[in-house]
């Protein structure tokens, strides 16, 4: 992949201000101070009037530098001032977003007076501080390729009040060593949000040596999403007048006095929440049913919400005496504290067989099955402790997937054989005298065996989908997501291609076809016909609870 040197991205924007060209320049089309009476030619303001006009051509709306339209003006009123250096130093602000640059050469050095460089969504994956003119007070590379300060933070920029460094991927030690009051002495505005940064002592102890910084933006980052921040970052950093773009007030320097002492009980863990509602507008999968439908097999039909939850797996689980327990490296195995609750939330349970130690994955949970209603009340929550929060933050970046299934059963009766083996002569009159007294007894047994129904296996079938998204906990404050979801238009019967039916199942439906038609009992269902489309809404919510400071005395 060719690289794009910044020198050619500035070389094109400066050329694109035509500044030897009309109505700029020394050009045949300015009056001469001599004869001011040539008629074919312009005046110095009409010149200009021609670059400010909103609807003459020549009027052009740079975005990338607040100087771009002053120097047009410059290049009319004093055309002869119009060089290379003057040009260079006519600059204080750069903005060169999303333009592909990946490689800062030291054409920079020329802007004299460069104060402001914005330099956001390009393909920057390392950058010299020898490049940058000393001058520079703003820098920022947001949603750049960074991976390490690197020679960045090597003699940067003396008088450099703000340095924006979001959506890149630092995040390790050698970044947090490099984030002190000796390699940024000035300043005053620090924005290090949705970083890789996991460890919130280690980066805080850093700053606190910035004699200058007053703004700090750190949401997004995976310390963010525990429980003891904000309130040992406001603690641990008293001079800090933001966080997060939020003002903080005195009372909350107050509530969070002390916290910054507690760093040796600070936990690196995040509590997650999931609250499922109630569901409305399935269609009755009964409404629709023939009258003349055979008896058997008697369908019923449950539904369920299921979903993907990050976990992280530091331990294996394996079944012991009928106890869950847990299987350490080397392989002797504990009992596990989880209670038998929490097992049946995550069908997808750790198998000591084929787990590996510290894999983030994703647990399947779900909610217990409700029959069919017009509102189906499913009430469900479930809380989570995550450690791997690294892990975590990448799983709300991508957001929830939820999906509603639906179980159709079907019943059958017991079958009786008619073929009894060949009773014994001492068992031949007892069994005489055992039909006599049980004469009266015969037609309440073949009701008890004909009501007896054996389920045959569940066909489950996924009959919508919706997404989630999570972001918002990532962002500062955001300790609530609550989402009402929109499924879509549902049918009674969903594709066949989604439906999973087991073998025994595809047989006995094809028993049903060839049994005899009979009248059904009962199964008329609801005369009211529901309507041809419905829209199914869920209602979600996913919390998170932070812990609440204690003062250091309890």
């Amino acid at each position: 992949m060719s690289s794009m040197a910044l020198s050619a991205v500035l070389d094109k924007h400066i050329s694109r201000l035509c500044l030897n060209q009309f109505p700029c320049g020394k050009g045949s089309w300015r009056k001469s101070k001599v004869n001011a009476e040539e008629a074919d030619k312009e005046d110095t303001d009409m010149l200009l009037d021609l670059l400010s006009c909103p609807h003459s051509p020549w009027r052009m709306d740079e975005l990338w530098s607040q100087q771009a339209a002053a120097l047009r003006r410059v290049a009319v009123v004093a055309p002869e001032r119009i060089n290379a250096d003057f040009i260079c130093s006519f600059f204080s602000t750069l903005r060169i977003v999303d333009k592909d640059v990946s490689v800062i050469d030291d054409c920079l050095l020329k802007f004299c007076n460069l104060e402001e460089l914005v330099l956001s969504a390009n393909k920057i994956s390392e950058i010299s501080a020898d490049n940058l003119p000393r001058t520079l007070k703003v820098l920022e590379l947001r949603a750049n390729c960074l991976s390490a300060l690197g020679r960045l933070a090597n003699s940067p920029p003396p008088r450099l009040q703000y340095l924006g460094l979001a959506s890149n991927g630092l995040g390790s030690h050698c970044d947090v060593t490099q984030l002190t009051g000796r390699h940024w002495p000035q300043l005053v505005c620090l924005d290090l949000s949705d970083c890789d940064f996991q460890a919130q002592w280690p980066l805080l102890k850093a700053l606190s040596t910035m004699p200058c910084l007053r703004t700090l933006v750190l949401e997004g980052n995976p310390f963010t999403l525990t429980p003891s921040y904000p309130g040992f970052t406001v603690d641990a950093l008293p001079r800090l007048s933001y966080l997060d773009a939020s003002w903080i007030t005195p009372e909350e320097r107050h509530r969070y006095r002390g916290m910054a002492k507690m760093s040796p009980v600070m936990v690196d863990w995040a509590s997650a929440t999931v609250r499922v509602g109630r569901m409305r507008g399935i269609p009755d999968p009964l409404i629709n049913e023939e009258p003349d439908a055979p008896e058997f097999p008697i369908v019923s039909y449950s539904y369920l919400i299921t979903y993907m939850f990050f976990s992280h797996q530091t331990t294996s689980y394996q079944e012991v005496d009928g106890k869950l327990k847990v299987k350490d490296r080397g392989g002797a195995g504990k009992t596990s504290k989880r209670s038998e609750k929490e097992t049946s939330k995550s069908d997808a349970s750790v198998k000591s067989d084929n787990s590996r130690l510290d894999t983030p994955c994703e647990s399947r949970h779900s909610t217990s099955r409700r029959p069919w209603s017009t509102c189906v009340d499913f009430t469900d929550a479930l809380t989570l402790i995550v450690r791997d929060v690294r892990g975590f933050k990448k799983f709300l970046s991508r957001g929830l997937q939820v999906h509603v299934e639906q179980e159709k059963v079907l019943s059958w009766p017991v079958e009786v054989s008619d073929d009894a083996p060949p009773a014994k002569d001492g068992q031949a009159a007892t069994d005489k005298k055992r039909e006599k007294q049980g004469a009266a007894k015969t037609k309440d047994k073949k009701k008890k065996t004909c009501t007896e129904l054996v389920p045959d296996t569940p066909i489950t079938t996924v009959v919508a989908s919706a997404h989630v998204p999570l972001h918002g906990l990532l962002l500062s404050g955001g300790q609530r997501v609550s989402v009402l979801c929109n499924f879509g238009v549902l049918h009674k019967d969903p594709p066949a291609e989604d439906a999973v039916i087991p073998e025994e199942n595809a047989m006995a439906e094809k028993k049903a076809k060839e049994e005899p038609k009979k009248k059904a009992v009962g199964r008329a269902g609801n005369k009211k016909a529901a309507a041809a489309r419905v829209c199914v809404m869920q209602s979600w919510t996913l919390t998170t609870h932070p812990l609440e400071p204690r003062p250091p005395w309890s």
